[in-house]
């Protein structure tokens, strides 16, 4: 199933969370993270965005700044030949927005957990984000 961007009409005192709506920049940061497109990430992206990933409780990376996310995302790139975060459901609250995701991605190269290029990873978890100034200023990715 592809994923379809939404086009949304922006009223003035319109409130995403009060009103339980996907805010437009996680739609744009998903859509262009499953289109490998880095630029289009980085314009949902708040200049000072924090990332924090968590993988069985731990956390295992931080960036902070744009700058790092931007390496980042390019250096994972020729990790995988596909790669899908489906939004399953998502809640939000007057601080973040909990985003219930499916990820699946066709690895293009061997990990060094034993993973193989030609596998398939797939992986229930969840996104929670922060928005500021209608910008995404934070993500904690957690499996």
């Amino acid at each position: 199933m592809k994923f379809e961007f939404c086009r949304f009409i922006k009223f003035a005192n319109f409130n995403f969370m009060e009103n339980n709506v996907l805010h437009p920049s996680i739609i744009k940061y998903i859509h262009a993270y499953n289109n490998y497109d880095v630029d289009g990430m980085l314009s949902a992206l708040h200049p000072e965005i924090q990332f924090k990933n968590i993988t069985a409780g731990e956390v295992t990376h931080t960036l902070n700044g744009i700058a790092a996310f931007k390496s980042q995302a390019e250096s994972i790139l020729p990790l995988f030949s596909e790669r899908k975060q489906t939004i399953i459901e998502w809640h939000s609250s007057e601080e973040q927005i909990e985003v219930l995701i499916d990820y699946i991605a066709i690895l293009n190269a061997d990990f060094p957990n034993g993973l193989k290029a030609g596998e398939q990873l797939h992986l229930k978890g969840k996104s929670i984000f922060r928005i500021q100034d209608n910008l995404i200023i934070a993500i904690e990715d957690i499996s």
